[in-house]
């Protein structure tokens, strides 16, 4: 059922906003001054947490009632048409990252705060009464005052035009959304630059950085502009674009137009010691932010259903612009094929998942709809099948359409098919809603049959239990031989196998490049042939190849034990995504070994075997004549050596933490979490996690505070992991937007892992009331699922969140991840011993 939405009551036209913020006494009062069209006689404004002590229609004081619930305020105006509404309010200064909110940090050991927001889904309504909705677009102007002292910087959507008697005005905005207003103040660095076309770029941060930390943000930042307004042939509509990191902040960054918001982690980076990795996931967050200045502020979906719209398309364009702006990096293959695509894969098996296109009402559900694996990473996957089907030429072409109809304004997901199809003869609402208004993606069968023809059938994908609802898909194929662009039919015919095989003069696959949202079974006489020609083929189609293999066995359509043989064959590897599958998939293993058992010693073993030649080749230290892929390789087969007990690489690990024992911030960075891991693990010194501790409250770069956070949370010592878990809810050692991570850490920490899990069971109510309000408070059940995996801990889980499935927001991920759950420990049941033997078959070999 559709709840009425408060913009079929009143349409906004402008606000004139006074807000005034109390740091010290920790409250906001203001008023809200609406100007719009009444078309009912009685009219809803949203509200959260706040008190109304006065409404006023058009100067004369009006009867109204606060429904809290509703989140809202019902005003009896009296009348339909103009009018303007006067609210006077006031509201909680709240920690919970949402709303307007402090964010803390130290700078040379002084605890200071600055003030931000974070609006996106519904939390503007805890800022200012305002019609909270993405369609109910209207200008905004507004007035700032706050406690301030010398030495503040005060920054929103639009330029600063004066300041009197303390208080800040800005501009006029242009017609938006409320969840996309911003402002922030406090003490406050910045760096600047100019586009060509003479929009002001601007970083800013906390003092508590070095100046240096802002240099790569300002560079992407005017790069990525200029690029979309290229690109998109639609010029940035406003004056400047200011990119703010955030001491605190529950999302990686939100898109407000004209002032973005940052976690620290996606936006600073010391140029002197960052990894590729580092360069890589800041460059693409801001790239993906700065698209939605476009897509999702300048053109806003009508309604959270299609969150896809805006989430999907920027996910696809961080891509795009970053792989043009650096190609070198080759951010296809480094980043989009090792990270979105089996996020999207994984999570879209699940029987119970959403679909990308999803109805929903309710504020708890919206903020729950943020599944990064499926609006984000399904989601961009579709469009990059569009990108393909396409050509950047007709996208473009299509897309200007799309914003000179659009712009300043709202649209619905046909919106954008109807507009694409203008440059194109293909119906692409047709074939896209095939993947958007259904959960799941199909596995092909690829089989020879009796009369030697090449058969291919499609079928839903279930990683564990899952109800067939009979579902089709047009897929595109992408195959390196003659078939046809589009499979829309459940089974198709190909004819003669020996015939098609010699035509192509080259074994046959199917969705090569790994673009398409499918997974390929081939049979014996296929997948034979593909792997006599595995070393001829790109990295990108061997790594497909082992990904499709691996899902395959979670799905219980192969086993386990039948790719172990097939894993040495990549060993020798000298491509960064095709190690980073195989390694995946080693882990994956550990699932079916007891720690300490005989049965972990041949896995060790096993793991050693298959990185020994690139940890030779490549040891702990960085070369001149490294490639840009050796560079990502090195840590993960040193991590995996590490597991598999290389004496070796211990002590050379020990040597390099011992030469910079005094300044562990200086070892380089990619390298640095694993020397740091080796020491907790293998060197383990009273006092140690202490210090590292210390260093960690202290540390001001979020990368050398995340590589603390993995050696710490490595610790065996049952005291100490008590001390870590009892500092769960102490913000002075660990931020809330950090918390996930810990508690991450510590579970999958076999002497942590009831800790952790006692602490969640024992104090959910505090975490509920901490980021309860969040997008990322689902989260918490997901990481646990994702390390759960006996039958002991699926009871566990059930008994403490099934009380739980009625919650709004929740339903949907506890019955999801108990799902999760049970099909691993199934599956280790069911597979254990002949997974042990393939891996004991593979060490025989070697005596």
């Amino acid at each position: 059922m559709t709840a009425k939405h408060f913009y079929e009551t009143f349409h906004p036209d402008h606000y004139d906003l006074f807000i005034d913020v109390n740091r010290e006494q920790k409250t906001i009062t203001g008023t809200s001054t609406i100007t719009g069209e009444a078309i009912e006689d009685t009219i809803l404004i949203n509200q959260k947490y706040m008190t109304i002590t006065k409404v006023m229609c058009d100067g004369t004081e009006v009867p109204f009632t606060v429904d809290d619930e509703e989140e809202a305020i019902k005003i009896a105006v009296g009348k339909t048409g103009k009018v303007t509404v006067e609210i006077t309010y006031s509201a909680p200064l709240t920690d919970t990252m949402m709303g307007i909110y402090p964010s803390y940090y130290k700078v040379n050991g002084v605890k200071k705060q600055i003030i931000g927001t974070q609006f996106e889904t519904t939390s503007a309504r805890q800022a200012f009464p305002c019609v909270d909705e993405p369609e109910a677009k209207a200008t905004f102007s507004l007035a700032l005052k706050y406690d301030e002292h010398e030495g503040e910087t005060t920054i929103a959507n639009m330029p600063e035009i004066k300041v009197e008697n303390g208080v800040h005005y800005f501009e006029k905005t242009v017609r938006m959304s409320s969840y996309l207003i911003a402002f922030a103040f406090g003490e406050l660095q910045s760096k600047m630059t100019e586009t060509k076309d003479g929009v002001k770029v601007g970083v800013f941060a906390t003092k508590a950085h070095q100046a240096k930390e802002l240099n790569f943000a300002l560079d992407i930042a005017k790069r990525a502009i200029e690029f979309y307004e290229e690109f998109y042939q639609t010029k940035y509509p406003l004056p400047h674009s200011w990119q703010l990191a955030l001491p605190d902040f529950s999302a990686g960054a939100m898109e407000n137009w004209g002032l973005v918001t940052y976690r620290e982690a996606a936006i600073l980076l010391d140029p002197d010691n960052a990894t590729p990795e580092q360069k890589a996931y800041v460059a693409t967050v801001i790239a993906h932010e700065l698209a939605h200045q476009w897509f999702g502020d300048l053109v806003t979906m009508k309604w959270w259903d299609d969150l896809w719209l805006n989430e999907s398309f920027a996910n696809m364009m961080e891509y795009v612009s970053i792989d043009a702006l650096e190609p070198e990096w080759h951010v296809w293959d480094n980043v989009y094929q090792i990270s979105e695509v089996p996020a999207a894969l994984n999570r879209d098996a699940t029987d119970g998942v959403q679909p990308v296109h999803v109805e929903v009402e309710h504020p708890a559900d919206i903020d729950a709809i943020f599944d990064s694996a499926i609006v984000y990473a399904k989601g961009s996957r579709m469009l990059v099948m569009v990108r393909a089907l396409l050509g950047d030429e007709a996208l473009r072409k299509g897309l200007k359409y799309y914003f000179d109809q659009h712009q300043f304004g709202n649209a619905t997901g046909d919106d954008l098919w109807n507009a694409l199809s203008t440059a194109t003869d293909l119906d692409i609402g047709k074939i896209m809603h095939t993947w958007l208004d259904q959960p799941g993606y199909p596995v092909v069968t690829a089989k020879v049959n009796a009369e030697n023809h090449l058969v291919l059938s499609q079928k839903q994908f279930f990683i564990g239990e899952g109800k067939d609802a009979n579902r089709k898909w047009a897929i595109p194929l992408n195959a390196n031989f003659a078939a046809p662009q589009i499979m829309s039919e459940r089974e198709l015919d190909l004819g003669d196998y020996q015939d098609l095989r010699a035509k192509a003069g080259h074994a046959l696959r199917i969705n090569v490049g790994n673009s398409s949202h499918f997974i390929v079974n081939y049979d014996e006489t296929l997948m034979n042939d593909i792997m006599t020609e595995v070393d001829q083929l790109q990295p990108v189609d061997q790594l497909q190849l082992l990904q499709d293999l691996s899902l395959l066995a979670a799905g219980n359509q192969i086993s386990y034990a039948q790719i172990i043989p097939l894993l040495p064959k990549f060993a020798a590897s000298r491509s960064n995504i095709v190690i980073n599958i195989l390694f995946n998939i080693v882990d994956q293993l550990r699932k079916f070994v007891t720690p300490g058992s005989a049965d972990e010693k041949a896995l060790k073993a096993f793991c050693n075997k298959l990185s020994a030649e690139n940890v030779t080749h490549l040891g702990w230290q960085a070369k001149e004549t490294d490639t840009s892929d050796d560079k990502l390789i090195r840590p993960i087969v040193l991590m995996a050596a590490l597991y598999a007990e290389n004496s070796s690489i211990y002590a050379a690990g020990h040597q390099i933490f011992t030469e910079n024992k005094d300044n562990l911030a200086a070892i380089e960075a990619s390298v640095r979490p694993h020397v740091l891991v080796n020491e907790v693990r293998n060197y383990h010194q009273p006092g140690l996690v202490a210090d590292l501790i210390k260093q960690y409250q202290e540390a001001v770069d979020p990368y050398f505070k995340q590589d603390l956070l993995a050696a710490i949370t490595m610790t065996t010592d049952k005291n100490e992991l008590e001390k870590i878990v009892d500092n769960f809810e102490n913000a002075d050692i660990i931020k809330p937007q950090d918390l996930r991570a810990w508690y991450r850490s510590i579970l999958l920490n076999q002497n942590g892992q009831q800790l952790a899990w006692d602490w969640l069971r024992q104090d959910w109510s505090w975490l509920e009331k901490t980021i309860g309000g969040d997008m990322e408070f689902t989260s918490y059940i997901t990481v646990t699922a994702k390390v759960f995996d006996t039958a002991q801990r699926l009871t566990e889980f059930k008994e403490f969140f099934e009380p739980k499935i009625d919650q709004p927001g929740l339903g949907r991920e506890i019955k999801m991840d108990t799902r999760v759950i049970a099909t691993k420990a199934a599956l280790v049941a069911n597979e254990k011993a002949q997974v042990n033997e393939a891996i004991k078959a593979i060490l025989s070999q070697d005596k």
